[in-house]
């Protein structure tokens, strides 16, 4: 079975299971469509099998040697010289120091080892923050506002007229609405009363 070797992801086989990969290989590798035999299949699957077992064996020791740093460090300064050597082990397997990690090697400063240490974690920081901007798209903003200040405001489409409904029979016919002509109609000028007749001289 492949074996986790050191904490980059490494892995070691044997050299019955090299001679697998090889065949495997081989076979991927060549033009003509010839079928695995049954034993070349089998052992085919079961070296990935043993990959898969190696994967998850590597992350379970990269797990045991993050809490194994957190706990050399929450013991500083007695734990010293075991906290530099977790934390340089960590680094070269691609660690990204946290914040905790750069401010106890800030107070430790005054250990050479240490300040070369918190060199190169620190540089090691600053690229990870700008590979995550590098990849990180920005948001992009919504332009709500017109020229002038105000903002569009939405176009209502002109209402159609509604068709008028049939009449059915034998329902009274709708009076339509008055207007306010008929309602209040215009107040006619009083006539002036007749004149009494003129005495005849």
């Amino acid at each position: 079975m492949p074996t986790p070797y050191g904490s980059r992801g490494g892995m070691a086989f044997s050299a019955a299971e090299l001679l697998v990969l090889r065949r495997s290989l081989a076979h991927a590798l060549q033009s003509s469509t010839a079928p695995l035999t049954t034993a070349e299949v089998q052992d085919c699957l079961c070296l990935a099998r043993s990959v898969d077992d190696a994967v998850e064996e590597a992350g379970r020791l990269r797990e045991f040697l993050l809490a194994d740093l957190a706990r050399y460090r929450a013991a500083l300064p007695g734990s010293l010289s075991g906290f530099l050597e977790l934390l340089q082990d960590a680094l070269a397997a691609g660690y990204e120091p946290v914040p905790d990690d750069l401010a106890a090697l800030r107070a430790l400063r005054a250990n050479p080892v240490a300040a070369a240490l918190l060199d190169r974690a620190q540089g090691v920081a600053e690229r990870s923050v700008r590979r995550r901007l590098s990849t990180t798209p920005a948001p992009r903003t919504r332009l709500l506002a017109l020229a002038g200040g105000k903002e569009d405001e939405p176009r209502t489409a002109p209402r159609k007229p509604q068709p008028e409904r049939p009449q059915e029979p034998g329902q009274p016919k709708e009076r339509p609405i008055p207007t306010p002509g008929e309602v209040f109609p215009p107040r006619r000028k009083p006539t002036p009363p007749p004149t009494a007749g003129r005495a005849v001289g």
